[in-house]
């Protein structure tokens, strides 16, 4: 979605926001603002990336010691300098950021300018500063006007505002919308996500919704919706700030590909000890009296954490004997689904503020169901309200196209579902033990498949100029496939398509014409021979294949131009393996096109509305 940075302290605000908005720019980059307390409140802000506003701020300086920023990802009106964000009220006393999606903003309209109120923007956010100007007009106190106005707002949000006769505060609140306050000596910050502070502190308070702060250089003071002060735990960041930047590569998304060896291990070898016969999930007790009432089990998730999650679905009814629905959140929480107390749902999101998939754990939580959260940032919103969580020790992604916390979710599906088999008994000790020897071997077989990325890049550029790309596999191969097309869509902008092979002849086979790609996974050996009837449907009719195939596997050299092989393991593991070329592959082709592979048009990182 958008990000937030807020500063007050001795320091010039500016340089403080602009750092901060780089490390956010993941969330929004069609434009971006800020707005700086210096007796005046000095706006600049422009449509485009953040380089934009550098530029424009060295010829139109903005100098104080307090301000908030903002970059955006659009949702209320096309990107433009005057939709752009901080807002401001008429009289240019207040000025709000703002992320979220105000879901009554035209009937707040409409009511306020019955009152006089003239709008300039095609925003929601400026619905709310002008309403948070209203009622500042009524109370004469910017933490009393914050407060009423945001009971009169439907929808999500996260505000940061500020006000010209307030010089020494900012006040923050959020609702479904992340947002954190940092703590540091004579000075305190805002923001959206860890990244955009870790520079200056590591010292945190995790806002939790309808709580407002009082944002001061000398200290911070929480308070409830009902205006009682509260005390709030620090949370200590433990992450180095160099896992948020490059460190050499090119792009973050080629850094956090081969940082996958790591993150495999960090996730899985603490819940698989070498001297334990047991898998240790953390603190989530999922025993055989627990599961023996479970009926059905839901993975809910949006995008590659939906397409981990469909994995899950896979080799949890294959191991375990128990009903699975993998579903994108946005469609489960409106078709009525059936949950009750004998429900366990698992849903999976790399933020934790996924605003879809939080509503889908709070519609299971009111059911009565037992939510596990399988999530990559601590304390976001869905680590807090799930019955447990399992995290994914992935370190911050920055690349806005997901490829670590990715692997890092399938780690946990590998985890959860073995879990699952064994205390139901699926699972022999005989079995157990090659498993557990395999999921050690993962790291390391990973490194192999990297180690082929100069391979890879060759066959990218060979198929550069193809326009419309097909993935076909069966069982785990087809789950996996979603995700490789969902990659080379995201940053190469490349018609891509995933097909169950077995559907070929339904239909999809008709767009198949001499020049078409076909990137065929027979990663399950057991259907290989299955899949390989379909490859050659589709090389029949002119097609190019590219194979991504097991080491050993001769034979399908005799139907794919070309073929990346990857090591040899257990059935239940090959997705995580085969993966890796289909992020290889769609980086040097999003590459070799000339494409912003970190900030792929049209997205944003967490997607914070639905």
């Amino acid at each position: 979605m958008c990000g937030i940075v807020g500063y007050i302290g001795e320091q010039q605000a500016t340089p403080i926001l602009l750092d901060g908005l780089k490390a956010l720019e993941y969330r929004g980059y069609d434009s971006a603002g800020v707005a700086v307390y210096n007796s005046n409140i000095k706006l600049v802000k422009t449509k485009g990336r953040l380089v934009n506003l550098e530029e424009k701020l060295e010829k139109d300086t903005a100098k104080g010691n307090m301000g908030i920023a903002h970059t955006r990802w659009a949702t209320h009106g096309e990107p433009s300098d005057v939709n752009s964000h901080p807002h401001m009220n008429t009289e240019q006393t207040i000025a709000l950021v703002h992320n979220g999606i105000i879901e009554n903003y035209l009937t707040l309209k409409e009511e306020l300018e019955s009152k006089g109120y003239v709008f300039v923007s095609e925003t929601d956010t400026e619905v709310a500063v002008m309403l948070i100007d209203y009622c500042y007009s009524i109370t004469k106190n910017l933490f009393d006007a914050v407060i009423m106005a945001t009971e009169r707002i439907e929808g999500s949000y996260a505000f940061a505002v500020m006000h010209k006769d307030n010089p020494n505060k900012i006040i923050a609140t959020r609702k479904d919308s992340p947002l954190i306050i940092g703590l540091g000596k004579g000075e305190n910050f805002i923001a959206s996500d860890i990244p955009a502070i870790l520079k200056y502190t590591r010292d945190i308070y995790l806002l939790e919704d309808s709580e407002i702060a009082i944002v001061e250089k000398e200290g911070v003071t929480l308070f409830d919706s009902k205006k009682q002060e509260i005390k709030k735990k620090i949370f200590k960041v433990t992450w180095d700030i160099a896992a948020a930047e490059k460190g050499g590569y090119e792009h973050f998304m080629a850094k956090e590909i081969f940082e996958q060896p790591k993150v495999i291990r960090d996730t899985l070898m603490p819940r698989i000890p070498l001297d334990q016969d047991e898998i240790i999930l953390d603190d989530i007790k999922l025993t055989k009296k627990e599961l023996s009432k479970i009926n059905k089990i839901y993975i809910i998730g949006c995008g590659t954490a939906f397409y981990s999650g469909f994995v899950g679905k896979y080799l949890i009814e294959r191991v375990s004997r128990i009903p699975v629905v993998a579903e994108t959140a946005s469609e489960f929480r409106y078709r009525e689904p059936i949950i009750d107390k004998n429900t366990l749902m698992i849903v999976v999101s790399q933020s934790g503020e996924t605003a879809d998939t939080v509503a889908a754990l709070r519609m299971a939580k009111k059911a009565g169901a037992h939510v596990i959260g399988v999530v990559n940032v601590v304390g976001s919103t869905i680590a807090r309200e799930a019955s447990d969580v399992l995290y994914t020790w992935a370190g911050p992604e920055i690349a806005v196209a997901s490829t670590k916390a990715y692997s890092a979710q399938l780690c946990a599906m590998y985890l959860i579902s073995t879990k699952i088999a064994m205390e139901l008994g699926e699972i022999t000790d005989e079995e157990f033990v090659e498993i557990k020897e395999e999921l050690y071997s993962l790291p390391g077989k990973v490194e192999t498949i990297l180690e082929q990325a100069d391979y890879i890049k060759t066959l990218a550029d060979r198929f550069i100029s193809m326009k419309n790309v097909f993935y076909i596999g069966r069982g785990l191969d087809y789950a996996v496939s979603m995700e490789g097309a969902l990659k080379i869509k995201e940053i190469a902008y490349l018609h891509a398509e995933p097909y169950a092979a077995g559907e070929l002849k339904h239909g999809p086979i008709a767009l198949i014409e001499k020049g078409s790609l076909l990137i065929g996974l027979v990663g399950q050996e057991e259907l290989y021979e299955k899949t390989v009837s379909n490859i050659k449907e589709v090389k029949a009719r002119g097609a190019k294949v590219l194979a991504i195939a097991l080491e050993g596997n001769e034979e399908i050299k005799k139907v794919a131009d070309e073929v990346i092989y990857v090591p040899k393991t257990h059935w239940m593991f090959t997705s995580i393996l085969v993966n890796i070329p289909q992020q290889l592959f769609a980086y040097y082709i999003a590459c070799g096109l000339g494409h912003d592979v970190d900030k792929p048009r049209n997205l944003a990182k967490s997607v914070t509305v639905e």
